[in-house]
């Protein structure tokens, strides 16, 4: 059914303006953002912004955000769980992957904010543009944009007739088939639809059982109908979809595993650890998988009142989530333990503007409103096989195996071991925002533009934790009957009590602690906690034409991050975090085939919740914690574009970065003027040539690089897995990606055949060591990088 909607959306389809669009981004024309909620040209907007277009998506192959991160210095994402996906801009991302708070980059589609990291990385649907904005966007954006908004837009309705169909084949049985049409159906109305397929095999293999791991399964369809109501109003409603049925990221063991019953050195020394590229894989996650399903709908109405502009922007979205993964690297029942994050998700957001232009004033102005009601487990799964080795290992009690050797003296037939073992932590909240907005600029003389801003927000969040006892009913079958209990608690005495107790989420630490609907913290008790947040946002800029094609600019902007709770750390509670940021930056075209941007920047961010997972003292399993700095950093960023020839273009672009703590008390002791762990420099350099073929068409020629500096480590780098020194791997080591595509079209457009290459050189690396086990069953894992992988592209439009 998939398949036949891409196919179906596409049979009637089939378009040359789209590959005119991508053409023309090839220039040095004049490139129309949004990034200040208005439609303006880039090189006029006085903030740091990176435009991916849909050539460049194209030439990368890319199937999501995460694809082409790389090659936008400043901006990372994390995408090999696209359900988890976090994004980091200028240094500043939110690690936490709970409900209860929310991310420091803001994902905007079409003005709409997309909220909760299981909506924030969705397949790329007919998009126009992608606008990466550095540096807080409080004022404009609002509330999760503390460091920056990564903003999509999706083409429109027109009313030309368009259509297309792709196809995508490449190695591990890549196939991707994408569909759109664009339907006039009046001189008022047009309906654009859009569907596509994706799937490929997996590139990692079980090494036990041969099954394919890293496996992609999903496909995304978007329908918009445009009606012009009236020659002043416009309405454009749009339903999008989105589904992901595929693996959970894989775990790739890093420690030798001796034969059974023998258990792996603990605590795990780096310098045993083994090589992850041989890809020996051993993975037993029952039910291992990830998935989404997501809708939304969105209504954008606009009317011009006279001189103002008024939009109203309706958005309902909903989804639901899952990922079940490995969390221990091997197939041994005596070290098994997986996760399960479950979330359901639904939000509702509303916003009124008004803009306008009066004189010397283009001002915008409005009011937003945004209530969401989201839905968390996280569900812990083990065997008792796997809690009697952290209890080997973590106090030199392999209680279970004592039980069994009791009762196998009391010559009774069953067994505490084999068991499964599971914990929840069971997390729902209601949270609700209203801002009110509005931005000026005044064009104080001919050359001097001075810009200012202000928004009020205030949040309200009510959140809730539950946790009940450890589900192990088989297990409960045996302790339970009267015979087997009474011969244990005569022999074991009170340290039969261990084999109901919980291990993962133990809160026995937090026992007594009050919650504000009448309990203290206590197990299979409701705590609910209930806060508010207020802030305002101001922004100031002021920009310059020094020439009629070179600009300075000077702005100062505050970012905001609503307050919020740690969804595993029951009856905690953080506050705003807030960033203060100050730039300076030329925006200049030499002539007409050169275009250099620059800017500087320093911002101080105080606030910054993040997660750490921490091992109590004595030993135990290790647990997220949250903790708080206050960072700084300054940096440059660079932009770079030439045409020296027709046809011929060259582009690099590069940050350069020094993030540093200002203040971070931990257990290692106060971090302040250690690094952030964010790498000095990162940056993208291309190259793009079309040679024109007569009457054989024309031959399209794209290489691109991306380069991200060695990591900086700090006094906890090491324990969070991201700066271990092995062998065979370092975690925090510089990273090389280059992308090339060459894809011929024929005189009329119509048909166009290429060729990609994704990391040409093969370039692998460890993306950080997870210890979430290694304190526990001595089980260190990582992920690593994609290979090599390449494929053909095959296009037909009308």
């Amino acid at each position: 059914m998939k398949a036949t909607l891409a196919a179906g959306v596409a049979l009637g389809a089939l378009t040359a303006p789209e590959l005119a669009r991508a053409q023309d981004a090839t220039s040095l024309d004049d490139v129309i953002v949004t990034a200040q909620r208005r439609e303006q040209s880039l090189q006029d907007v006085p903030i740091t912004i990176s435009v991916v277009s849909a050539e460049t998506l194209q030439a990368l192959a890319a199937d999501d955000i995460g694809d082409i991160s790389a090659f936008v210095p400043g901006l990372s994402v994390s995408n090999s769980s696209p359900t988890q996906a976090r994004y980091n801009i200028r240094g500043v991302s939110t690690s936490d992957f709970g409900v209860g708070t929310d991310p420091a980059v803001g994902v905007y589609v079409d003005g709409v904010y997309a909220a909760r990291s299981g909506a924030g990385l969705l397949a790329f649907s007919d998009v126009a543009r992608i606008e990466v904005l550095k540096g807080p966007q409080g004022t404009l954006f609002g509330r999760n944009s503390a460091a920056g908004a990564v903003s999509i837009t999706t083409n429109k309705p027109s009313d030309e007739f368009e259509a297309r169909l792709g196809i995508r084949l490449g190695e591990y049985d890549k196939r991707r088939l994408e569909g759109l049409i664009n339907l006039p159906i009046n001189d008022d109305m047009a309906l654009r639809v859009n569907a596509l397929v994706n799937r490929r095999d997996g590139w990692l293999t079980d090494a036990a059982t041969g099954e394919d791991y890293d496996r992609e399964d999903n496909w995304a369809a978007r329908a918009a109908l445009r009606w012009d109501i009236a020659p002043r109003t416009r309405m454009i409603l749009s339903w999008t979809h989105d589904e992901i049925d595929q693996d959970a990221r894989p775990a790739i063991g890093v420690v030798a595993i001796p034969a059974a019953p023998g258990l792996p050195t603990y605590p795990a020394d780096p310098a045993d650890y083994t090589n992850p590229f041989d890809l020996r894989v051993l993975n037993d996650a029952i039910d291992n998988h990830e998935t989404r399903r997501l809708d939304e709908g969105v209504l954008t109405i606009t009317h011009a009142f006279g001189d103002i502009d008024f939009t109203s922007l309706t958005s309902a979205r909903s989804f639901a989530t899952e990922n079940r993964e490995d969390e221990d690297g091997t197939n041994r029942p005596d070290l098994y333990f997986d996760t399960n994050n479950r979330e359901k998700n639904r939000s509702w957001y509303q916003e009124f503007r008004f803009a306008g232009e009066s004189g010397a004033f283009n001002w915008i102005a409005g009011a937003s409103y945004y209530s969401e009601h989201a839905e968390q487990r996280s569900d812990t799964y083990a065997t008792t096989d796997s809690i009697n080795t952290i209890l080997t290992n973590a106090a030199g009690a392999p209680l279970f195996s004592l039980a069994d050797m009791i009762l196998a003296g009391a010559s009774i037939p069953a067994s505490t071991l084999g068991h499964s073992w599971q914990e929840d932590m069971i997390n729902e909240g209601d949270f609700d925002a209203t801002a009110v907005f509005a931005d000026v600029i005044w064009a104080a003389n001919d050359r001097l533009n001075l810009t200012f801003g202000l928004r009020y927000t205030r949040d309200n969040k009510t959140f809730q934790w539950l946790n009940g006892p450890r589900v192990a009913p088989e297990l409960d079958a045996i302790l339970n009957d009267p015979t087997i209990n009474f011969v244990l608690s005569t022999f074991m005495g009170p340290a039969l009590d261990y084999l109901y107790a919980d291990y993962v989420f133990d809160l026995s630490g937090l026992a007594g602690v009050p919650c504000d609907n009448g309990v203290t913290v206590q197990e299979g008790v409701t705590c609910e906690r209930s806060d508010s947040w207020e802030d305002l946002s101001p922004r100031f800029v002021a920009d310059y034409q020094l020439t009629d094609s070179a600009m300075i600019f000077f702005s100062y902007a505050k970012g905001y991050k609503a307050g919020g709770f740690n969804s595993v750390e029951v009856a905690s509670r953080f506050d705003n975090e807030d960033v203060q940021n100050f730039e300076i930056g030329l925006k200049s075209d030499l002539g007409a085939n050169a275009r250099v941007n620059v800017s500087a920047f320093r911002y101080d961010y105080d606030g910054k919740q993040s997660i750490r997972l921490v091992t109590p003292g004595g030993g135990g399993v290790p647990q997220y914690l949250i903790e708080t700095s206050d960072d700084e950093a300054w940096g440059v960023d660079m932009q770079l574009e030439l045409e020296p020839l027709e046809g011929l273009r060259l582009f690099a672009n590069a940050q350069y970065i020094d993030a540093t703590y200002k203040r971070k008390v931990t257990t290692s002791g106060d971090l302040a003027g250690q690094p952030t762990g964010e790498p000095l420099w990162s940056a993208s350099a291309g190259v793009s040539y079309r040679h024109d073929l007569a009457e054989m068409g024309s031959l399209d020629m794209q290489l691109i690089h991306a380069y991200r500096g060695e990591g900086r480590c700090n006094t906890t780098s090491t324990g969070q897995g991201s700066c271990v020194k092995t062998p065979w791997f370092d975690p925090s080591e510089a990273q090389n990606r280059t992308d090339a595509r060459l894809y011929w079209r024929t005189p009329s457009e119509r048909y166009q055949v290429g060729v990609y290459v994704n990391n040409l050189f093969d370039n692998q690396y460890v993306t950080g060591v997870n210890n979430i086990t290694a304190s526990t069953l001595g089980t260190p894992f990582v992920n690593i990088t994609e290979p090599r992988m390449w494929g053909v592209d095959l296009t037909y439009t009308y």
